[in-house]
């Protein structure tokens, strides 16, 4: 069984250009697909862990999905559109059951015609210009909006979205020229100054290259694209979007694969391994950034420019070729524009994360293999300063995944396995004699659960781990029986943010409810409770489907769906800022407890805690490093708020430029969580003078090596009593 945080959820589609009028070829479900239709409709409520029947509420819930994945900014149909649909809403489980998926080709042809009168607007708005000087605004966050209730809306709509993109491409442009002449000034002037060159303002002229298109140019192309891809789409494309609604209607995680998706899903168990190194997921039309694997080539890249998740490709290059737009273009497309052979280059158009401005940016990468040793766990040592001169020996290890060969036996070649790799590095800090552990578990978003118990059980003897609910079950994991003993005894830290998931929280849920450690970071880690299986549908050709077959649940009987792990000392993240988290997601389960597990405590670092928290909080308060950290945060916090962009020139450039200088500083504090040393990161720095502040409180003792029998830990367990 494995955890990884799978945020497959619904591929977007939404095209703003068709086929001009009978050029794209009219769809119809294939044969097969009413029999992949009949299993999924059987296989789905039987295998889920609602147990819930495809009913009326669920059918209109996929109904409200497929029509959102379609049409994701509610700008494409009308309200008389969706009125006209609405006679199915019902009823999607009986078609299903009865081998019907006509219901999703019928909207999908609607769809086509749509997005075709779409297209002849565009072409016309764009060739009568645009006045830049109104002041005027595009609400750009269109997801939950009404649709259009007439043709006049609709216009009016489309002629605020298509001056946003063109104003969008001007103010980049602009922009982009500052700081390419910025730079080439003052690369002037330090040759000049090197060797008596003459000064700024006498370069020799750089060699010639193709204009970039003109901003109409740069709007019109992207729609010709989008017009190419809608002709492009095929049965199987429409059929795998349509089921995949149906099994969101019971969570986000649950999807239908369609042949060509299992290809795909099969490359890597969490989404796509691109050669890049990222997870990719589609939003709104883009490929969206769900993280970025460590070791890879996204990962290693340090400069301004580099891919952070949360970011959407929206373009894909070859070498020197030119940029091919990809928005909208299915993800399985996408991914094999990126995808490529060993030391080739790939160049990405890319969208900031929560930019509706549409500003964007070239990152080129050149693609190599994801290694696990720069995945793998790694430790070193910290020291924090006392005063007079004293400091204090402290280890920290990041663990960047679960990883885990799960093919193999321990012992044999090839075998890795996170726990044995964190065990090693355990050791290694013990024999240099630190006096307390920080385990960064940040940007963790999980993997094996098998390492997850395993791991636990280097800081904790004995006793449960986790509790997994199946429909029928409840089955206790424990520390192994063969566990030893603990590998680290002196007082710890774990360290989390937003999106820390699935095994990470485990073992996070796991220290934290054991009294062993203090968890320190985001106000909740992710909050994925959940586990999915993958089913077969019969033939090969109907496809399978992933669905959610389990929950997973703290040894105090709460689950982490949706609340995550609070941490005992919260200091919020820049990831805590932005749209992630299983709240976030639609139709997302709900939490829900089972009965706790009788256990021993391990240790109790609770008693501390509030000592902790004031010290840790008059520390910061007077850090004017983590000032201006805050201040980031609340910079990307207003941003992400922002529903609405200025459609006046002098105010968007305002707004790009400011924009463009909070990115940057988000990418310097991002970046220093995979640093070498605590200087640089915030967050790392303060986990550690709150693990010296430990260290200190309880006097430099070690865990007990057993803590059965240990009558203060029993009372401690009965009676919440204990000194």
């Amino acid at each position: 069984m494995r955890f990884r945080m799978v945020r497959a959820g619904l591929l977007a589609l939404a095209l703003p250009l068709a086929a001009a009028a009978g050029a794209g070829r009219p769809l119809a479900p294939e044969p097969v697909y009413a029999e992949a239709a009949k299993q999924l409709a059987r296989v789905l409520p039987a295998a889920h862990i609602l147990q819930a029947p495809l009913d009326e509420a669920l059918s209109a819930r996929a109904w409200t999905n497929y029509l959102n994945v379609i049409d994701f900014d509610h700008s494409y149909f009308l309200q008389s559109d969706v009125d006209a649909f609405a006679a199915s809403r019902d009823r999607l489980g009986s078609d299903l059951r009865g081998g019907r998926v006509q219901f999703a080709y019928d909207v999908f042809a609607v769809y086509r015609r749509r997005v075709e009168e779409r297209g002849a607007y565009v072409t016309n708005l764009l060739a009568g210009g645009f006045d830049f000087g109104a002041d005027e605004s595009y609400a750009w966050k269109r997801k939950d909006a009404p649709w259009p209730r007439d043709r006049a809306e609709q216009d009016e709509l489309w002629r605020k979205r298509i001056k946003n993109e063109y104003l969008a491409y001007v103010v980049a442009r602009e922009l982009d020229a500052q700081r390419a002449a910025n730079a080439a000034a003052a690369a002037t002037n330090r040759a000049a100054a090197a060797t008596n060159a003459p000064p700024a303002g006498a370069t020799n002229a750089p060699a010639a290259v193709a204009p970039p298109p003109t901003p109409g140019e740069f709007v019109r192309n992207r729609y010709e694209q989008f017009r190419l891809v809608i002709e492009d789409a095929d049965a199987e494309f429409v059929l795998n979007r349509f089921l995949s609604a149906v099994a969101g209607a019971y969570d986000p995680h649950s999807e239908y694969m369609s042949p060509a998706r299992v290809e795909d899903f099969n490359i890597d168990m969490s989404l796509t391994l691109c050669g890049i190194g990222a997870q990719l997921r589609s939003e709104d039309g883009a490929a969206r950034i769900e993280e970025l694997i460590p070791g890879g080539p996204a990962a290693r890249d340090a400069r301004d420019i580099r891919l952070r998740p949360g970011d959407k490709i929206v373009g894909v290059g070859q070498g020197t070729g030119a940029v091919e737009n990809v928005l909208h273009m299915p993800l399985s497309q996408t991914v094999r524009k990126i995808r490529g052979a060993k030391g080739t280059r790939v160049v990405l158009n890319v969208l900031a994360g929560g930019d509706g401005g549409g500003r964007t940016r070239l990152v080129d990468l050149v693609r190599d293999e994801v290694k696990l040793e720069e995945q793998a766990a790694t430790g070193r040592v910290e020291r924090v300063a006392l005063g007079g001169g004293r400091e204090r020996k402290l280890g920290v290890i990041r663990l960047p995944a679960f990883y885990g060969t799960m093919q193999q036996r321990p012992g044999t070649p090839g075998y890795r396995s996170a726990a044995l790799d964190v065990m090693r590095a355990l050791a290694s800090l013990n024999a240099q004699d630190v006096e307390g552990l920080v385990l960064d578990l940040r940007n963790n978003g999980g993997g094996s659960l098998r390492e997850a118990i395993d791991l636990t059980s280097a800081f904790v003897r004995s006793g449960p781990v986790v509790q997994v609910r199946e429909v029928r079950d409840i089955h206790v994991l424990p520390v192994p029986d063969s566990n030893p003993a603990v590998a680290f005894r002196r007082p710890m830290v774990v360290l989390v943010n937003r999106i820390s998931a699935s095994a990470s929280e485990i073992v996070a849920a796991a220290l934290q409810d054991y009294g062993r450690a203090v968890i320190v970071g985001d106000p909740q880690t992710h909050g994925k409770g959940s586990v999915q299986t993958i089913l077969p549908l019969g033939e090969e050709k109907r496809g399978q489907l992933k669905a959610t077959s389990a929950m997973y649940y703290r040894i105090t009987g709460l689950s982490t769906q949706l609340r995550g792990v609070r941490p005992d000392v919260a200091i919020p993240s820049v990831f805590d800022t932005l749209d992630l988290g299983e709240d976030r997601q639609p139709n997302a389960l709900p939490w829900s407890r089972v009965p706790a597990l009788d256990f021993t405590p391990a240790w109790d670092v609770g008693r501390w805690i509030p000592t902790l928290r004031q010290r840790s909080s008059d520390r910061l308060a007077k850090d004017p490093r983590y000032g201006r950290y805050c201040r980031l945060v609340q910079h990307v916090r207003d941003l992400n708020a922002r529903t609405a962009v200025p459609l006046e020139k002098a105010r968007r450039l305002q707004l790009a430029a400011a924009e463009a200088e909070v990115q940057k500083l988000e990418s310097e504090e991002t970046r220093a969580v995979e640093t070498t040393t605590a200087r640089d990161d915030v967050l790392l720095n303060e986990a550690l003078r709150i693990l010296s502040d430990l260290v200190e409180l309880n006097g430099g003792a070690e865990m007990p090596w057993e803590e059965k029998g240990n009558l203060r830990l029993q009372m401690l367990r009965m009676f919440g009593i204990g000194t």
